[in-house]
């Protein structure tokens, strides 16, 4: 079975651990997210792509979600020794290794794709993992700032701001001339099915089906196309897809999300228990929907939601 999974960082990466437990002998491709990407102190960071590699190679520090196991910051506190900014990204000494070998490589001219390849050597995922586009894409979010508008790179808004000033508008630049990564569209093509992990919809699975020619891949595939919601009981599990819904005009809701993402893409849907009351909601408008639990609190939990969403899939298919 091929299976290509569309992930952000966190949450994506923690459902991946499920799904590889769940169909051992799938071949799975990741489609990860990289409208988080960042530069800072002139290294090249990719967080999603590398929290996915980290939690599946067993790099994780698994307490925060993010960043590398046992981590220590004498480079970061060396660099605010200097005054050196910005102080609000904190990167380990053991993350930077990773930072510092992306950015020769880029450098080089080796293409994120590829420079992808070389790190994931290294932690053998058990996945094959693919940049949504190996061209330079930033999720920019507009905030009020007083009486003005400003725009600052998600990260900003994220990790200094905390997410607390009021979001007026959600912008992708570069995203018009960006091209799917090599071998994404080609996963899509070959897919027995593909899924939307539990990611932020807005800026994780958001900009990946926003690079040219990947939501008409996965709309013309074959393939059934099942997601699963991030939003339980009218409320983000984490981050704040809350605060960034409003501005695409979806609701804060299971049912909204599965409707945003529409039923020209998605064949099936998986909202939680809790949620069991928007079943009929979602599918009145053409997509499959099912009621299981969604709350990833061990890893038992995340193999039972993964294998629903594969059973799920099934279903759809032979439909």
């Amino acid at each position: 079975m091929r299976i290509v999974v569309l992930s952000g960082g966190i949450g994506g990466a923690r459902f991946l651990r499920g799904l590889l437990a769940a169909v051992p002998t799938a071949e799975i491709t990741v489609i990860g997210n990289t409208g988080d990407d960042i530069t800072l102190h002139g290294l090249r960071i990719c967080p999603d792509l590398d929290t996915v590699m980290y939690t599946l190679g067993g790099g994780i520090h698994e307490e925060q979600g993010w960043g590398r196991s046992g981590e220590t910051y004498a480079v970061a506190e060396e660099l605010a020794g200097y005054g050196a900014q910005p102080q609000w990204f904190g990167l380990g000494d053991r993350d930077l290794a990773t930072h510092i070998l992306r950015s020769q490589l880029l450098a080089a001219g080796t293409p994120l794709s590829a420079v992808t390849d070389r790190l994931c050597a290294r932690w053998r995922p058990g996945v094959r993992l693919l940049p949504m586009t190996d061209d330079p894409v930033e999720t920019r979010i507009t905030i009020k700032d007083g009486d003005q508008l400003r725009s600052v790179h998600f990260q900003e808004y994220w990790v200094r701001l905390h997410a607390k000033p009021e979001p007026v508008a959600v912008e992708l630049a570069g995203i018009a001339t960006a091209k799917p990564a090599p071998g994404v569209l080609t996963a899509i093509a070959e897919a027995d099915l593909v899924l939307l992990a539990p990611s932020n919809p807005v800026v994780s699975v958001g900009p990946i089906l926003a690079v040219p020619g990947i939501r008409a891949a996965l709309v013309d595939s074959a393939a059934p196309v099942v997601g699963l919601s991030p939003i339980v009981g009218g409320a983000v599990v984490r981050g704040m897809a809350d605060k960034l819904l409003p501005l695409i005009g979806v609701p804060t809701s299971a049912s909204g999300v599965a409707l945003g993402y529409g039923p020209e893409l998605l064949d099936g849907w998986l909202v939680d228990t809790v949620d069991a009351a928007e079943v009929d909601q979602v599918a009145v408008s053409g997509i499959e929907c099912r009621a299981v639990p969604l709350l990833m609190r061990d890893l038992p939990a995340t193999v039972a939601m993964a294998q629903a969403a594969v059973d799920l899939a099934g279903q759809v298919a032979v439909a």
